[in-house]
């Protein structure tokens, strides 16, 4: 029996988390765009494309999900969930204090000028504040990566400074910028992990 996952519905798209079973998926989608992802990733290795890393990667997925750690998830067109065509991962959750979490996407290079990133990333920001009861979303990119930074204002994300040597990708230190997005709805009320701390 598989375990229920999110699955986020858009008006082009289904953005949700993959089962094990389903990683010849994420790894043709990496293979794919190897080149184009790699100035954003740590150095791939050959092992980062096989159908065998990918599957212990979902499972380890699925377990961070259900641990409160993370959610990562990938973008199919309606209609085709054969073809990965991008992924949204909420990364680094935080509660107690501090409600936050690290949000990284990336889109195949094939499907630009859609428009598809900013709908998923809109949809899957919305669950994780209603659903997931986040209060601040983060986001960093590469200074020269305007697409990212574009997608990110559009959103209404706000830049928040500037971090040097923020991250080691594809060789080398790389500067990002830094910016969030916070949740005005937020309440402390309707969460259960706040209310789990105060007993």
């Amino acid at each position: 029996m598989q375990l229920e996952l999110p699955v986020i519905d858009t008006e082009r798209l289904l953005v949700r988390m993959c089962h094990p079973e389903e990683a010849i998926k994420s790894a043709r989608y990496h293979l794919k765009n190897r080149d184009y992802l790699q100035p954003f990733y740590a150095t791939f290795t050959k092992e980062s494309f096989s159908e065998i890393y990918w599957a212990e990667e979902l499972e380890r997925n699925i377990v961070e999900y259900y641990n409160d750690q993370s959610m990562r998830l990938f973008i199919f067109e309606k209609g085709n969930e054969e073809i990965v065509v991008g992924t949204v991962s909420f990364s680094g959750i935080v509660r107690r204090a501090a409600y936050y979490c690290v949000l990284g996407y990336g889109l195949d290079q094939d499907f630009q000028g859609r428009g598809y990133m900013t709908e998923a990333l809109d949809a899957a920001i919305d669950y994780m504040f209603t659903e997931k009861n986040m209060h601040r979303v983060m986001a960093n990119y590469i200074p020269t990566n305007e697409k990212s930074g574009k997608v990110l204002r559009r959103l209404g994300f706000t830049v928040e400074g500037y971090a040097r040597d923020y991250l080691y990708l594809d060789g080398q230190w790389k500067d990002h910028i830094l910016t969030s997005l916070t949740n005005e709805c937020w309440d402390w009320e309707l969460d259960k992990y706040l209310h789990e701390d105060l007993e």
